[in-house]
């Protein structure tokens, strides 16, 4: 059989017809109707990218060959380069290879030259062709199976879909070079406004990421080093690995008020009477995620920041801010509230509260029994009042009567302490009246999602870039602004390649 990808010289597109006329042929002829569906799918999927690839190819050589043409008019003299030099002499048949999504394909083109001078390729610009080998497609398939799962399953992918384009050290660089756009993305992103009465929130955590020893920041990395294990084959207990870096994420989002008695959150100690269903909390909207492993946690913190001064420009609504209790995030967020002029609510998660009041009700009753709920949602109601002191004082009384051992006391201890040192985040009556949100589940989901499912999985160790790149793109994703990024990054890359040298511009001369 004729090959269908041989050179002819009168139509550029002559080895496409050919292999169409292939498939078409195979699936005329009387062998394929032997074939099952899925074999004709086989059959059509391997040709199928062959002919695409080959239609590809055959624009491209339609294209050069236009540019060969145009050149011959003898009213051209040369190409003007970013350098405002004219390059007067030309040569046809420079080639440079293109991996894409359909295979690899050549592109050639002309090269202008001058003595002393570096070639310029006009047809590089009207291609907007990338710095290397790889085409945007690729990149972008690439991107989107990376931040999905492994970079194994990510080539397998491709693999299944492009052929053998790609390989997995190519497509860890190609998701670090697709990030690098995101943050300058969203200085730039307009955001759709919301009404003085919406509340506006904003969520702070952090989540450690295992990394190479050289991602390590210098701390960490001397405790690691210095490690001594106890236990050959485990950690001991309160024994730490010291192999995480700690990235920090930022949620924001616009929140309806919907207002709440403390009754609506926890069930009175006999239980609910039915008569009356809990009134349902404020539903967030318009959520935007961030995070950073590379950057300190005020940076993260800064472009929440940024992000709700975009929503609320004449600091007209109410400003709430949950967190962990974690106190150096705590003096981060005040000290940018303070250096930007905002008043800030900041609540403490009633969920972690919760964990250190169920913490110290086990030091007075026997955990699984009705008494333990009961003492809990008693003290819950109290602190969701707004009365986090009186809960405190309660406690205290309570453990100098009983005589405790010293664990259990030290629980309880360290629930007053928490309780004390937070009571200016613990307003919650304030915040159920005013429908605010009192827990950080969009934070916690986001940790999960944006790390847990797939910067976590097992064995995988990260360097910075790599991690950073992952988090970000997925945090991108996650807000619904991929398909928009990548339309700014493409335009940012073809500035950065030929724009900004004037390459887009390049001139024929008389």
């Amino acid at each position: 059989m004729e090959p269908y990808d041989a050179f002819d010289a009168i139509d550029p597109f002559a080895a496409a017809i050919r292999a169409f006329d292939c498939l078409k042929g195979a699936l005329a002829g009387p062998d394929s109707a032997a074939l099952s569906h899925h074999e004709l799918e086989d059959l059509i999927e391997v040709q199928g990218r062959e002919l695409l690839r080959l239609l590809f190819q055959s624009h491209l050589d339609l294209r050069e060959r236009h540019e060969r043409e145009q050149v011959r008019q003898p009213a051209q003299g040369g190409v003007r380069g970013a350098d405002g030099q004219v390059r007067p002499h030309r040569e046809a048949g420079h080639s440079r290879t293109l991996a894409c999504v359909f295979g690899t394909v050549t592109v050639t083109r002309c090269a202008w030259r001058g003595k002393g001078q570096t070639s310029v390729h006009p047809q590089d610009a009207a291609l907007s062709l990338p710095a290397g080998l790889h085409s945007h497609g690729l990149r972008r398939l690439a991107v989107l199976e990376a931040v999905r799962g492994s970079y194994d399953q990510a080539k397998e992918a491709i693999d299944r879909r492009c052929g053998k384009v790609l390989g997995k050290r190519q497509a860890e660089q190609l998701v670090v070079a697709a990030a690098v756009d995101i943050d300058l993305f969203y200085r730039h992103k307009m955001v759709l406004p919301a009404t003085v009465a919406t509340t506006l929130v904003l969520q702070v955590d952090g989540k450690g990421i295992a990394m190479r020893p050289e991602a390590l920041r210098p701390a960490t990395l001397k405790a690691h080093l210095n490690s001594k294990r106890v236990m050959r084959t485990r950690l001991a207990p309160g024994e730490k690995p010291h192999r995480k870096r700690m990235a920090t994420l930022a949620c924001v989002f616009d929140a309806d008020p919907a207002p709440r008695r403390p009754h609506d959150i926890i069930a009175p100690p006999n239980g609910r009477s039915g008569a009356r269903p809990p009134r349902p909390g404020p539903k967030a909207r318009a959520k935007w995620l961030t995070g950073s492993v590379i950057h300190l946690p005020e940076h993260t913190i800064a472009a929440a920041f940024d992000q709700a001064e975009a929503r609320d420009r004449g600091h007209a609504r109410n400003w709430v801010v949950l967190v962990d209790g974690a106190r150096h995030q705590l003096d981060l967020i005040q000290a940018e509230a303070v250096r930007r002029g905002i008043t800030v609510h900041v609540l403490l998660d009633i969920v972690h509260v919760s964990e250190y009041i169920w913490a110290a009700s086990h030091s007075f009753h026997k955990p699984g029994t009705p008494e333990v709920e009961a003492w809990v949602a008693g003290h819950l109601t109290t602190i969701l009042h707004g009365q986090a002191a009186r809960a405190a004082h309660e406690m205290t009384i309570q453990a100098d009567k009983r005589v405790l051992g010293r664990a259990k006391r030290e629980a309880v201890d360290a629930c007053i302490r928490y309780l004390t040192g937070h009571r200016d985040q613990l307003d919650y009556s304030t915040a159920l009246a005013k429908g605010w949100p009192i827990a950080t589940g969009p934070i916690e989901g986001a940790c999960r999602y944006l790390i847990g499912d797939r910067l976590e999985i097992t064995g995988a160790r990260w360097g910075l870039t790599g991690a950073e790149a992952v988090l970000k793109l997925r945090a991108l994703n996650d807000n619904g602004d991929f398909e928009e990024y990548w339309h700014y990054h493409l335009a940012r890359e073809h500035e950065r390649l030929y724009h900004a040298a004037g390459q887009d511009e390049y001139t024929l001369t008389a």
